[in-house]
């Protein structure tokens, strides 16, 4: 079934998932502050919204995909927002990785407009984003996510309701643990092999099919090798993610002791101006300290 679909926030991820929506079929509408990704969305198929309370009054779905948590409110809240525009009954999906706080508020404020919301945070990156192989994790009521499960299936390969409002948002933070500590340990590594003298690609060759072989690992080795830092994930995001990640900790009482560690690297990193880097310039922070390149 094709839907008409608005789409709030056309970045790194958010365009190409726009674009898989409209391969798949849908009608889009599309806003972003940046005059250029809507220009390509429009030159693909889609129409453009000159705010988000239009992008919502012509759709059934409204998809939001943005940097963080305050932007979210702002589109979705604030004057020419979403739920100005958005019909009775029609659904709000939020992409955009928050803290749970702010999506179940999100979530409470939407249905006093008579709008059902989920909270749907993806994991893959830029390249998952564009060959629509995404792992999407969401929050909210049964019925709502079914409805728009085809939906998200048109940009993620992997679909799970969690459970209620908040939970999709939760599993990404804890996504976000695995993923980021597993790049700063795999540059700890290739920076104590770079150090020592032995062949990178080699080793990356030995160890990739054992137990230390992992996604992060086949994605990221091959771009520090060659030394692209180009982002599909900005340390930036990632930082402000941690952020959320320590946040949400603390305000329920689990302490994360790797993950602090790895926020003030990452807090490092943006204070040499690398926040613009992809995360996998973690590797910068311990080369800087062991005084090795690994390429």
């Amino acid at each position: 079934m094709k839907r008409t679909i608005g789409f709030i926030g056309l970045g790194i991820m958010g365009k190409p998932m726009a674009l898989n929506l409209l391969k798949a079929g849908h009608s889009l509408i599309v806003n972003d502050l940046v005059p250029e990704a809507v220009n390509q969305l429009t030159a693909a198929g889609a129409t453009a919204a000159q705010s988000a309370k239009e992008a919502a009054e012509k759709s059934d779905i409204i998809i939001t995909m943005l940097p963080a948590g305050q932007h979210v409110k702002a589109v979705v809240l604030g004057e020419n927002g979403v739920l100005e525009g958005a019909k009775e009954g029609s659904i709000l999906i939020d992409m955009s990785s928050i803290t749970p706080d702010v999506s179940k508020e999100l979530a409470k404020k939407a249905e006093e407009k008579g709008v059902y919301m989920l909270d749907a945070p993806v994991s893959g990156g830029e390249i998952g984003a564009i060959n629509g192989t995404l792992a999407i994790m969401a929050g909210g009521k049964e019925e709502i996510f079914e409805s728009v499960a085809p939906v998200l299936y048109d940009m993620g390969e992997t679909v799970v309701l969690v459970g209620d409002n908040g939970c999709g948002v939760t599993a990404k933070l804890a996504n976000q643990i695995i993923v980021n500590l597993n790049i700063a340990a795999m540059s700890e590594a290739l920076v104590l092999a770079a150090k020592a003298g032995i062949d990178i690609e080699k080793m990356f060759q030995a160890i990739r099919g054992g137990f230390a072989g992992s996604a992060v690992l086949e994605e990221k080795v091959p771009k520090i090798l060659e030394r692209n830092f180009v982002p599909g994930g900005p340390i930036s995001i990632n930082l402000k993610d941690m952020n959320n990640v320590m946040t949400t900790a603390h305000e329920i009482g689990v302490p994360l002791p790797l993950s602090s560690q790895l926020l003030e690297i990452f807090h490092a990193l943006k204070a040499d101006g690398l926040e613009k880097e992809d995360h996998c310039g973690v590797v910068k922070y311990y080369e800087k300290l062991a005084n090795v390149e690994v390429k």
